[in-house]
């Protein structure tokens, strides 16, 4: 047998290291899913003003529109792997590719908050199952040469859909009316559907499963996460621990995620595996996710808020401004695998943490002048940092990781990576809340009328007031009055801006760090690489 005999134990090692046009046809259209589920958790966040408006409810409520899709997701992404065993993974993925669009559009004929929250928390539910499936066919479908490409691939839909959403849902709101970013996911998800019925293999049924499901562990994980995820949303507007209505949902949270996990480490056939935590990489690369989870949806929701209350941005004109984050990943993202084969993924995720935390820092310095074109070198750092973090991340975190595990473990990095962005944002409401009121008690001790220069102010705003009509000079010192609040109240909203990207940036760092810690994988293996 010679060595270029396609029939050589070489030419068979070689297929074996490629997967075949069907798989990578599977594994393109999972992407497809997952790139939309996680585009509609952040593509209402530009819009929310209009589509409240829309159905007729005040700022407070409309929080609900993103808090419903959120709860939904959350509460499926661990469930996705045990549902795919029942029902087959073939027939559950392509159930919920129909039914995303399908749920998607119904929110875009509500007309009432009700109705909308229960739309956007089925479509929630049918698009986080589309997130953890989407790794998971990249874990068993692809052999671990090609791995790191999937990763890549992944990696684009995880980051890049949250940078891009804002600019996509802006712009068709402004043009074309707030329901159009509802209707998009129709075509991606026709395309996604045909793909997959045509690649992926049919299996039965395993409907048995359910008499041995953990029911204790679905009910209590539902219930606790339903909870933890209204507290995180609707603490910073109540007041938290002030309200007895967030006091008694997170006691609830509390109780019921205690229990979920004693359920978990006891019962024979867990709904989730945490003890796949205990593993060093696993664990450590969770860890990792649940920081990078908090800080790319913390950005993306620091950002538009800073443009609109501060800068006082549209909708369209806060979406080009973040395009400028998710854009550059286009093209940097699909070149990280070729780095991986040249050096540890471990600095190469290092390198992408230290970028992202830098491009934080650098925000640390906002000022009334900090708009659109100031924010643009901050934001192409945070694209190749970014696009350096996910791929080498998500493959140290799942080397070690058996076949027979990848619907584990991609369910429960998933859903604690997206509960980090959860946690992450209601934090650093809170924490924006919070320093400038601290900010505002700070300047507003050295603007008082004891000093000379702020009743120069006072005189020369009054002065400004009378000269351009308005005759009654009380009425022209109260609005000079006015304005001077609102410049105390507008530099103490840009330091604790300010504020919050330092705490995002602290983060990164620490990140970075802890994989330090973590064991050297092999690139080539990619993920699930040692059994």
């Amino acid at each position: 047998m010679t060595l270029n005999s396609p029939h050589s134990p070489s030419s068979a090692a070689r297929a074996a290291d490629k997967a075949s046009l069907t798989a990578w046809v599977a594994v393109l259209a999972g992407m497809i899913g997952a790139f939309m589920a996680i585009l509609n958790i952040q593509i209402t966040n530009a819009s929310l003003l209009d589509i409240e408006g829309g159905i007729g409810t005040g700022v407070d409520n409309g929080a609900w529109i993103s808090t419903s899709y959120l709860i939904g997701e959350i509460v499926v992404i661990p469930l996705t792997d045990y549902l795919s065993r029942v029902f087959s993974f073939r027939r559950y993925i392509i159930a919920n590719t129909i039914l995303f669009p399908l749920f998607s559009i119904a929110c875009a004929f509500t007309h009432d908050l009700g109705s909308m929250i229960v739309m956007r928390g089925l479509q929630g539910f049918a698009g986080g199952i589309l997130i953890p499936m989407a790794l998971t066919m990249v874990l068993t479908k692809l052999p671990k040469p090609q791995q790191p490409i999937g990763l890549a691939l992944f990696a684009l839909s995880v980051t890049f859909a949250p940078a891009i959403g804002p600019t996509i849902g802006g712009y068709l709101t402004e043009n074309y009316g707030w329901q159009t970013i509802f209707f998009i996911n129709l075509p991606p998800s026709i395309i996604m559907a045909v793909a997959l019925a045509f690649t992926l293999e049919r299996q039965p049924m395993q409907l048995s499963l359910l008499k041995d499901g953990d029911w204790a562990g679905i009910l209590t994980m539902a219930i606790g996460l339903s909870a933890l995820q209204t507290v995180l949303e609707e603490g910073n507007k109540d007041d938290w621990f002030a309200s007895p209505f967030i006091v008694q949902l997170a006691l609830v949270a509390a109780v019921f995620l205690a229990a979920f996990v004693a359920i978990e480490l006891t019962i024979r056939k867990p709904l989730i595996n945490l003890r796949l935590l205990a593993r060093r990489n696993f664990g450590v690369g969770v860890l990792a996710q649940v920081f990078v989870g908090i800080a790319l949806f913390g950005t993306v929701y620091i950002l538009p808020q800073y443009l609109g209350q501060v800068q006082r941005y549209n909708a369209e004109q806060i979406g080009n401004v973040l395009a400028w984050t998710g854009l550059p990943q286009l093209l940097l993202i699909p070149l990280v695998p070729l780095l991986m084969k040249r050096y540890d993924p471990r600095y190469i995720a290092i390198a992408g943490l230290s970028l992202f935390a830098a491009s934080c820092f650098m925000n640390t310095t906002l000022s009334p002048d900090t708009a659109g074109d100031q924010l643009w070198v901050p934001n192409i750092v945070r694209a190749i940092g970014q696009a350096l973090v996910l791929t080498p991340i998500t493959t140290i975190t799942t080397a070690g990781i058996a076949p027979g595990e990848a619907g584990a473990a991609s369910g429960l990095s998933n859903m604690l990576r997206n509960l980090g962005g959860a946690v992450g944002t209601a934090a650093l409401g809170t924490i924006l809340t919070k320093r400038e009121q601290f900010h505002s008690n700070i300047i507003g001790q050295s603007v008082t009328i004891y000093r000379e220069e702020v009743r120069q102010r006072i005189v020369d705003l009054t002065h400004y007031f009378v000269s351009h009509g308005v005759s009654d000079p009380a009425v022209a010192q109260h609005k000079a009055l006015v304005v001077l609040g609102s410049a105390v109240r507008r530099q103490a909203l840009i330091m604790g801006f300010s504020d919050t990207y330092a705490i995002l940036g602290v983060l990164l760092v620490v990140a970075a760090l802890s994989l330090l810690i973590t064991r050297k994988v092999q690139a080539a293996a990619g993920a699930g690489g040692a059994h």
